[in-house]
């Protein structure tokens, strides 16, 4: 029996991206199945890419800097943008339940979160303030990202801590403008994030921070901590199983789409929910979606609904598009974050309003 009043303490350390993913599968799973107890875990990756689990390799990171400097590619089993990883950043994770945190409303789900940890980050000696829907900031600069994603009754909510970080270098992984990449764009986007070491005027040490983080959680939600650096007989095993699966090719290129493809077209819309892209074929001469692909920047549980939604639209005619989507989800039940089924509908609709043709042979570039 789970006890509610304890919160156990992990710091598993530095460790491959394919580690960290699959002890989160299999942490998460645990937990659902009531094998673990509510739990923070802190994680520190050695150089990675991490794709949200909706997004594809191509479209959003720079492959090949990637194999140059020696930087993982990997795909999170929760939704969201991509984003790098290296030692210089904290990562925090909360697996908890609905009753754990008295409520299912995933927005003040983030608030309470969140808040706890802005608390944290100020005993270190900083003004850290939660920004909606998912930041924490110090003097308008964003010191900590957040998202998360539920399983059944439990949830999984991360963070990340920047310590040291450097901005230039995840630039130069994800797939953006190359204007972005000047040396004004950097300084700029330099002067949005704030590092610990920067703010605190020395660099701290990851147990302080570890401390004071635990140790807001812990008042928050009026828990004791329980400080134990070891996984349970049940999630050795699933990690163990989840291993095998995510530290593998197949897992990482599962939502595939190059990054210009012939013959598509292509749309984007930037939801309440994230950033959402869509790919579609289109029969013409029928005015029929022959297939259509969505990733993006969002959180969906469970992951299994988007590849459903893109299933359920394939020849589908374009004037039945939208009672086909609102049929989909009437008859499938999902949980979404700042995420409505007019999303989807809106995404589509941009990608069919294209009048060029992305790899059009006529040379025209995309709107």
């Amino acid at each position: 029996m789970r006890d509610p009043k304890t919160l156990r303490v992990l710091d598993t350390g530095v460790r491959r991206a394919a580690e960290n993913l699959a002890l989160n599968r299999a942490l998460l799973e645990a937990h659902q199945e009531g094998a673990s107890p509510h739990t923070l875990r802190f994680l520190r990756f050695t150089p990675s890419a991490l794709l949200g689990f909706h997004q594809s390799v191509e479209q959003e990171l720079r492959t090949d800097y990637c194999e140059e400097h020696g930087i993982e590619i990997q795909r999170r089993i929760t939704g969201g943008g991509a984003i790098y990883f290296d030692e210089t950043q904290i990562g925090w994770e909360l697996y908890l339940d609905k009753r754990f945190l008295g409520t299912a409303e995933m927005t003040e789900i983030a608030r309470r979160i969140c808040e706890a940890a802005a608390r944290g980050i100020s005993a270190l000696g900083v003004d850290a303030r939660f920004r909606p829907r998912n930041d924490i900031e110090v003097d308008g600069r964003k010191v900590s990202g957040t998202g998360g994603a539920f399983d059944g009754d439990s949830i999984l909510y991360q963070g990340t801590l920047l310590i040291d970080f450097d901005v230039e270098r995840m630039l130069r992984v994800l797939r953006i403008p190359a204007e972005k990449l000047s040396d004004k764009a950097i300084a700029s986007a330099r002067d949005r994030v704030a590092n610990l070491k920067d703010l605190l005027g020395e660099l701290p040490s990851f147990e302080q921070v570890q401390a004071r983080l635990a140790a807001s959680f812990a008042e928050a939600f009026d828990v004791n901590l329980e400080w134990d650096g070891t996984l349970n007989a049940v999630e050795e095993q699933k990690f163990t199983e989840a291993l095998a699966e995510i530290d593998t090719p197949e897992w990482v290129l599962q939502h595939h789409r190059p990054a210009a493809e012939a013959g598509m077209l292509e749309g984007m819309h930037r939801s309440p929910g994230g950033l959402m892209r869509a790919s579609l074929a289109l029969d013409r001469a029928r005015d029929r979606i022959k297939q259509v692909w969505i990733t993006g920047d969002f959180f969906v549980k469970p992951a299994r609904v988007v590849v459903d939604l893109e299933a359920n639209l394939r020849d589908t005619p374009v004037a039945e598009l939208e009672s086909n989507i609102e049929r989909f989800f009437h008859g499938n039940r999902a949980e979404m974050l700042m995420l409505q089924p007019e999303d989807f509908l809106t995404v589509i609709r941009n990608a069919l309003a294209k009048t060029t043709i992305v790899g059009n042979p006529s040379g025209s570039q995309p709107a």
